[in-house]
């Protein structure tokens, strides 16, 4: 869950080849390419799911790959990997047609370099959008997600075992109806779209819806993403997958039917993948709730895998409920042993593929999109730059979007200074480099989005404990 879009590998020595094959044979569905031949008890985590045919991965973060703590987790625990922010909209496409794989290309290259899986998040979603596509509308904006789609998709075609093609298209509350954004708005079937475009562009990844919110079977929320997977899978429609966020706590506990919410999904023929697991808590409650969750993996055969949104507690969105694996200096928690004990506890999937159904020949929808012209860009303002800024707040932490709009002579570098509130503080930038994380705080530009054309926009964003209301961004430029 992270608001939050180049340079091909150019050396492929032994390891790396391999490694990049076992990534394909991973996205072609193998589902025991880890499965060992005995069930020994194993000491990380990776290692203990690979026994069972699973992986268990982590969100990571490209910059957090100079922290020696950090990398010697990622490397030594897990076998799989997705990007926080680096393969979202915004980090990869932040101007129109202009694609930036760097920070992407961090993440897969250091994964498939150590023989690591690769999780792609995510291709469509009405979140971290850059400047330039929130302000799309209609047949407009349509091209240019199929455009995004097509481009990331094609870019890292063989790297990626399982993409997020669209993420958190339904409301929340009780009307399980669809989400009203940009996206939605340029025609019902704007899923299903992405999801060809997607096939199309990769046809060996594994093709995942992912939500949040729809662990709970009774919920309304859930419903509606099983109604869409039921309706895909009986239509043709390439699905091959459900990802539960399945982040916990108080407010949204661990469900006792979580079970029943997994193999409902997964008897629609789609593998079900955990794909943002945290738990707020401590000692033995939250050990004992990872351990439930574990176990309940264990027991659908298409649950696949699991990944834990981050590595230490200090790395969270989340970090002031302590919700993962690892304390903030790196120790193994409670929670950690549970979720090893779990994992060592399991058994091999089985190797007899379910059977499989022909999809039926029900030509797609062929509706057009409406034909909105989208809203005309406002004058550029006066002088250098101005900011605004946006929140998305929970208790305990919030998310911050900015939008940097260049004056009528433009920019070649910019600078956004914010007094951060009493009491809270920045945890993660994205889009920006930021100095230092309370008080007065000054995020500038990256290499890839210094440059606004005048009167144009570009975005960036942090995440931040505490509370973040009452900030006020001042921009300069040059």
């Amino acid at each position: 869950m992270t608001d939050h879009h180049a340079i091909r590998p150019r050396r492929r020595g032994p390891r790396a080849a391999l490694a990049s094959v076992a990534v394909v044979a991973l996205a072609a569905g193998t589902a025991l390419l880890y499965a060992s031949s005995a069930n020994a008890a194993e000491s990380t985590l990776g290692a203990a799911a690979a026994q069972t045919g699973r992986y268990f991965g982590a969100a990571i973060a490209a910059h957090k790959l100079g922290d020696s703590t950090y990398v010697n987790i990622l490397n030594r625990e897990f076998n799989s990997v997705t990007a926080e922010n680096e393969m979202k909209i915004n980090a990869t496409e932040p101007q129109q047609g202009r694609f930036d794989f760097s920070s992407g290309d961090r993440i897969v290259n250091h994964a498939i370099s150590r023989g690591m899986a690769v999780r792609g998040h995510t291709l469509a979603w009405h979140s971290q959008q850059p400047a330039w596509m929130e302000q799309m509308e209609g047949s407009a904006l349509r091209q240019a997600m199929l455009n995004h789609v097509t481009q990331v998709a094609s870019y890292y075609r063989g790297k990626i075992h399982s993409w997020d093609v669209v993420n958190e298209a339904f409301d929340d509350g009780n009307s399980g109806a669809r989400r009203n954004s940009n996206l939605q708005r340029t025609g019902n079937d704007w899923i299903e779209a992405a999801f060809r475009a997607a096939r199309a562009a990769d046809p060996g990844a594994k093709l995942c819806y992912n939500d949040y919110n729809i662990d709970n079977w009774s919920w309304a929320k859930t419903q509606a993403a099983y109604n869409l997977v039921r309706d895909f899978k009986q239509r043709g429609v390439p699905i091959d997958c459900v990802g539960l966020q399945s982040h916990f706590n108080a407010q949204s506990p661990y469900p006792s039917n979580y079970r029943t919410t997994l193999s409902s999904f997964a008897a629609l023929g789609v593998d079900v993948q955990i794909t943002e697991l945290d738990i707020e808590g401590s000692g033995t409650a939250q050990a004992n709730a990872y351990r439930g969750v574990v176990n309940d993996c264990l027991a659908i055969a298409r649950c696949t895998g699991i990944t834990v949104w981050g590595i230490r507690d200090s790395d969270s969105w989340r970090s002031y409920g302590t919700p993962l694996l690892f304390d903030n200096n790196g120790n193994k928690k409670p929670a950690y042993d549970a979720t090893l004990s779990a994992l060592n506890s399991g058994t091999p999937v089985p190797t007899t593929a379910p059977p499989t159904t022909a999809p039926p020949t029900t030509a797609p929808p062929t509706t057009a999109p409406p034909t909105t012209a989208p809203p005309t860009t406002a004058p550029p303002p006066p002088g250098n730059c101005s900011a605004t800024v946006s929140l998305n707040q929970w208790p305990g932490g919030f998310v911050a979007t900015v939008r940097v709009t260049a004056g009528s002579s433009g920019t070649n570098s910019w600078a956004v200074t914010m007094t951060i509130p009493s009491g809270a503080a920045v945890t993660n930038t994205w889009n920006a480099q930021a100095s230092g994380s309370t008080g007065s705080v000054r995020f500038a530009n990256v290499s890839y989005n210094g440059r606004i054309g005048a009167g144009q926009s570009t975005e960036f964003g942090f995440q931040g404990t505490g509370s973040g209301s009452g900030m006020t961004p001042s921009c300069s430029s040059s």
